[in-house]
């Protein structure tokens, strides 16, 4: 016994270790961080090194990944917020519901007929591959921020479908191993461990929260101990859960996160980061444990059928049911496309799929313990790989990746503004605290963070830590005033923008270093403009319809010392320099001007030439 525990101490060392070093190249190289887990996994693996055998835990390995899996879906829920899921509603329903079912029938179809399992083997395959999971989403979208709704859907969606996946596949597993095949009885074993997963999780947030708002936690210490407490919690609703009906436990853990993140408890803020850095642990070790479990030889014994099955996975039924699902929503082709080719799969059909496979072996079902096995990890294999690996590329190359503008003040001028970025493509959050203009910007699709933006909390909730613009827009000079200097002083973005309602106040607002818009000159212009320029006047109107207007650094190599006269052949067909500006003056260029590196030049034309002229010009925005 003390030699087991002196081999393992070395090896959870190595593991833990190893799955830092992943963590710190994926912030270095922004690539998700589940692509370096799983190739450490396959490395320390039997497969290359055998530093980490698949016995190496020996029975106490799935109470171990079981444990982990409980804190990884409770942090993934925990900041599932009600605001996030207001943001795409609709989509967000139809991915865990039509979604989920088009996964979970098409895969069991493809499964059957191009591997030649049973269909129940088919369908337990096809309710693992349901998961996505926030294991494998939430490192992609720390790495590719997308605009809040496409990260509200794909998050809910790994949650909810985590959820569904293990609930389903255990009562599919239980009518292959006992032979119940009733629709009425399968219903009844799906419906009983969501209920007691449900109920367990309702109860111990419950619990919790009353214990960390009434209860004196000693001033000294209440941060840690309201630590300790959530995740005891955590792993408490996961244990009782899944004691009473085995996978549970993920509902409860799922239930309990929601229920708390969504709460007023107190220090909030620690818990989040606490449970942040216990996340990353855990997931190290469950990701790399797993990833060595894999044989190479079950991958091979699919032969071009497990292709197959992951072509149509990946890249049939993954945009199929995405493109069903955000139908009618306000989510651009792109946006959906990238949603498409994102949908990798992670921890809940690793683990529940190495666990079934060892009960199908015991009972003589070793080819379809090889076929589950096999199927699966190569699924999990090829899309963390490639679509976690590619996922900034995907998106840089889609141009999902927007520029995050702050808007303070959701009335007219606020959504009017907001409406026209978010035609360009940009994530703008409002910020408003009168509670009609919230539910109103809302209803009409905006993005709304309800709170009183002149609170430097509320801004670092909104994102301004990540914020490039932020733009003061209220009818209330004071406020606008304050809130660009709270923005400049705390969190410093590119761009800060202030409405001056009153004229005079244009000046004091310069005085102070805050860039200002008068809306008393600026209604003036924009009429004179339409007196003495018509067209330009119409199309200036409606150019985030078909027409662009962008200013952008010149950073490609090939393009200093380059004059325009020279850009003929490089720049798209409906785009055009109008001006350059090299930081002392501003001018349309002539033919002879020559390009230095950091000029800043507007880019005019058609909608999708500026684009790829901006990405020419800059080829490493985003």
């Amino acid at each position: 016994m003390a030699e087991a525990g002196g081999d393992l101490i070395p090896l959870v060392a190595a593991i833990i270790g190893v799955g830092v070093v992943a963590q710190v190249l994926s912030d270095r190289y922004r690539v998700p961080s589940v692509v370096f887990l799983v190739a450490a996994g396959i490395v320390m693996g039997p497969e290359v090194l055998g530093f980490l055998q698949p016995d190496a835990f020996g029975d106490a390995l799935s109470a171990i990944v079981g444990l982990s899996v409980a804190i990884i879906v409770f942090e993934g829920a925990f900041h599932l917020s009600v605001d996030k899921l207001r943001q795409a509603p609709a989509a967000t329903v139809r991915l865990v519901t039509v979604g989920a079912l088009i996964a979970l029938v098409g895969t069991s179809v493809t499964v059957h007929y191009v591997l030649g399992s049973t269909w129940a083997v088919a369908f337990l395959i096809g309710a693992l591959l349901i998961a996505t999971g926030p294991t494998v989403i939430t490192p992609i979208l720390e790495v590719v921020p997308t605009r809040d709704r496409v990260r509200a859907a794909l998050e809910t969606e790994g949650i909810v479908n985590d959820v569904t996946a293990a609930i389903l596949a255990i009562v599919v597993f239980e009518a292959i191993r006992t032979g119940v095949t009733a629709p009425v009885e399968l219903l009844e074993l799906f419906a009983q461990r969501l209920g007691v997963g449900v109920l367990v999780g309702l109860t111990v947030a419950g619990v919790l929260y009353y214990v960390l708002q009434y209860i004196d936690l000693s001033p000294a210490s209440a941060p840690r101990n309201a630590r300790l407490l959530v995740l005891a919690g955590a792993l408490v609703a996961y244990g009782t859960a899944d004691t009473i009906a085995t996978e549970a436990g993920v509902a409860a853990a799922a239930t309990a996160g929601v229920l708390l993140g969504n709460a007023d408890i107190p220090y909030e803020e620690d818990v989040t980061d606490f449970k942040g850095d216990v996340t990353l642990v855990v997931l190290s070790f469950v990701f790399i444990t797993l990833a060595a479990l894999l044989e190479f030889n079950e991958l091979r014994q699919l032969g071009v059928g497990g292709l197959v099955v992951v072509v149509v996975v990946a890249l049939v039924l993954r945009p199929l049911l995405v493109f069903v699902s955000t139908a009618g929503d306000r989510f651009s082709r792109n946006e959906k496309l990238f949603m498409s080719f994102v949908g990798p799969r992670g921890i809940i059909p690793a683990s529940v799929a190495t666990l079934f496979a060892i009960e199908l072996r015991t009972q003589g079902m070793d080819q379809a313990a090889h076929t589950l096995v096999g199927t699966v990890f190569l699924v999990i294999l090829a899309t963390v790989v490639f679509e976690g690996g590619f996922a900034r590329r995907i998106a840089e190359y889609l141009d999902v990746i927007p520029m995050r503008i702050l808007v303070i003040g959701g009335g007219k001028v606020g959504r009017t503004l907001a409406e026209r970025l978010e035609t360009r493509g940009e994530n703008v959050v409002l910020i408003e605290n009168d509670p009609d203009i919230v539910e109103l910007a809302r209803n009409e699709g905006f993005t709304v963070h309800a709170g009183d933006a002149t609170d430097t909390a509320v801004l670092e909730a909104a994102g301004a830590a990540n914020a490039k613009v932020v733009v003061a827009a209220t009818g209330d000079d004071d406020v606008n005033l304050l809130v660009t200097q709270l923005a400049e002083t705390k969190f410093a973005p590119e761009t800060i923008v202030a409405r001056a309602n009153d004229p005079d106040n244009a000046r004091a607002f310069r005085e102070l270093g805050v860039e200002t818009i008068s809306s008393t000159v600026a209604t003036a212009q924009s009429i004179d403009n339409f007196i003495e320029r018509p067209t330009l006047s119409d199309w200036m109107d409606e150019f985030g319809e078909s027409g662009d207007v962008q200013e952008i650094a010149v950073t490609a190599a090939d393009l200093v010392g380059k004059q325009i006269r020279d850009l003929g052949d490089d720049l798209p067909d409906g785009c055009l320099i109008a001006l350059v500006s090299n930081g002392e003056t501003t001018e349309v260029p002539s033919a002879e001007y020559t390009l230095r590196e950091g000029d800043r030049i507007t880019l005019l034309g058609r909608r999708g030439a500026v684009r790829e002229a901006m990405s020419y010009v800059h080829p490493e925005r985003g």
